[in-house]
């Protein structure tokens, strides 16, 4: 049971994504009261790097006369609409693979454009096309910055983000203008969210499917090894349900050495705690980014070492694959340069980088035939039949998305 205290858990993953410095975290900071950039490498280069999560209650709140407005704060005359959990995706464009992986874990996005700069910039088209290759659709638009403009460039900025979106999956989004700064708006974005981005439907019965994002060590150097606790994988589960007490199998696992030849092990491990947010849980479902609490070695676990695994029942995980078959589906254009460049045709022998669910691999084309390919990757990853997968080209030195591919067969 959830006391009064304690919050029901996410039952939703909104991306907050966009081009660097347009305002991503400040934004979800006035959104949920939570400053995702923490890593210090991020405090210092003021820029997300890795995925930032933080969640937030949202209230439907009535005044005297009866009209409703959203907020996160409880109040008088306040009915809790659910709780929702933001995923802060880094926007720069040497991060791709981190905002590719974080999708995986989004059932909508909020697509942040700055209102004093042209639209679009190279990473405001690369994420809007990263949604539509990963197949979300609930889209919100958020015109930020809106406080250092003039109202006709507000309008101006308004016209470019229409003609942008004109023909792509954000074609009919909502465009909310706010200040995140200033906190000017917010009540408007939670309503846009409240009616354009539901929570997924839920089956309790489905075998758990968990996406890892993060992994740590969560013991303080010097603990006694009688008090060092397990490792921490965090991410958010796609289908099923994780309980304490659980027996859980993680692949692709670890890597060994046997003789000259590598392989790969399965890693099974018991679930001892549950947390999301700042609660913890006896049980877990999809929506949110969670925390479990493992029996593992936290050397293990340490500095986000299992980012890119599936966990899931004994048995019961996705096969882990050393090669796949893709059918690809090409962009016209390369996305995320300033440049206009054509996307020229998958050659054999070429490297290419996939991003499969939240893992990113390089892998090395040997075979093609018509628009399907053959690929051999450097590292495995565990992965389903019919899933889809981001395909990356290097290109003018930096790793950009040209395109994606739906898996037909793994081996």
């Amino acid at each position: 049971m959830i006391s009064k205290l304690k919050m029901p858990q996410p039952s939703v993953n909104i991306g907050m994504v966009g081009h660097v410095d347009h305002g991503k975290s400040t934004l979800t900071l006035a959104l949920t009261g939570t400053k995702t950039d923490t890593h210090s490498e991020e405090i210092k280069r003021g820029i997300s790097i890795k995925l930032g999560y933080a969640d937030t209650p949202i209230y439907r709140c009535y005044d005297p006369s009866g009209n409703v407005h959203y907020t996160r704060e409880n109040g008088e005359n306040c009915e809790l609409e659910r709780v929702i959990s933001i995923v802060d995706a880094p926007g720069h464009e040497t991060l791709m693979a981190t905002m590719l992986s974080g999708s995986a874990l989004m059932n909508g996005a909020l697509l942040v454009i700055a209102a004093n700069e042209h639209c679009p910039q190279p990473q405001t088209r690369e994420h809007l096309t990263a949604l539509e290759i990963m197949g979300i659709k609930n889209i919100i638009i958020v015109q930020n910055k809106i406080d250092l403009v003039t109202k006709e460039r507000a309008i101006e900025s308004y016209r470019e983000i229409k003609n942008f979106v004109k023909g792509s999956i954000a074609e009919n989004a909502p465009i909310i203008p706010v200040s995140a700064y200033h906190s000017t708006n917010i009540d408007a974005l939670f309503e846009a969210i409240e009616k354009y981005i539901p929570s997924p439907e839920f089956n309790e019965k489905d075998d758990p499917i968990m996406y890892i994002a993060r992994s740590f060590d969560i013991n303080r150097p010097g603990t006694p090894v009688g008090e060092l606790k397990g490792g921490v994988i965090g991410g958010s589960l796609t289908q099923g349900e994780f309980a304490v007490g659980d027996e859980i199998e993680i692949v692709p696992g670890i890597q060994t050495t046997k003789g000259n030849k590598t392989v790969w092990n399965n890693v099974t491990t018991e679930i001892v705690s549950l947390m999301a947010g700042k609660y913890s849980y006896d049980r877990i479902r999809p929506g949110g980014l969670a925390a479990v609490g493992t029996k593992l070695d936290p050397f293990l676990t340490k500095g986000d070492a299992f980012t890119g695994r599936i966990a899931g029942r004994v048995g019961k995980v996705p096969p882990v694959a050393f090669s796949m078959r893709l059918e690809s589906h090409l962009l016209k254009r390369v996305v995320g340069s300033d440049q206009e460049l054509n996307v020229e045709p998958i050659k054999p022998k070429e490297t290419l980088m996939f991003t499969v669910a939240t893992a990113s691999t390089v892998g090395v084309v040997n075979s093609m035939k018509g628009g399907e390919i053959d690929v051999s990757l450097k590292y495995p990853v565990a992965a389903f039949n019919g899933m889809r997968v981001a395909i990356g080209r290097r290109v003018l030195n930096r790793w950009r998305l040209i395109g994606y591919g739906i898996i037909q067969s793994l081996e």
